[in-house]
């Protein structure tokens, strides 16, 4: 059974950085490639970031470009999310996912996913 668990959301204040985590079980985690997703509350589901298998490659949305960085530990089965001068907007559910065929940023191309992690941006 696959598994995928996020954590280290929170609440912080604009300007402060957060870290997130997601910790995969029950696949192969070095032959995925890992994506982050984020959800506002009223709206759709949005791509943030993704990581290729091996690490590689990485590629961002463009309200997050320069601010965070996803990077991954394939002895840990873990990836993350780094993000930096958050601001309110960035509010969101944040989800990661699993992608067997490679790196990609539409949602519907994940295999698997996690459960969430909040995060909330006070200004």
């Amino acid at each position: 059974q696959v598994q995928l668990v996020e954590s280290g959301g929170g609440l912080v204040q604009a300007g402060d950085s957060l870290r997130v985590s997601c910790t995969a079980s029950g696949l192969t985690f070095s032959a995925y490639a890992l994506g982050w997703f984020r959800q506002a509350p009223g709206k759709e589901r949005l791509f943030v970031a993704a990581i290729s298998a091996g690490g590689g490659i990485t590629t961002y949305a463009d309200s997050v470009k320069g601010r965070f960085t996803i990077s991954r530990d394939n002895n840990k089965n873990t990836v993350y999310l780094q993000m930096n001068r958050l601001k309110p907007e960035d509010t969101a559910a944040y989800y990661c996912a699993a992608n067997r065929a490679g790196i990609g940023q539409r949602a519907s191309v994940y295999d698997y996913w996690g459960q969430g992690t909040q995060v909330t941006v006070s200004s």
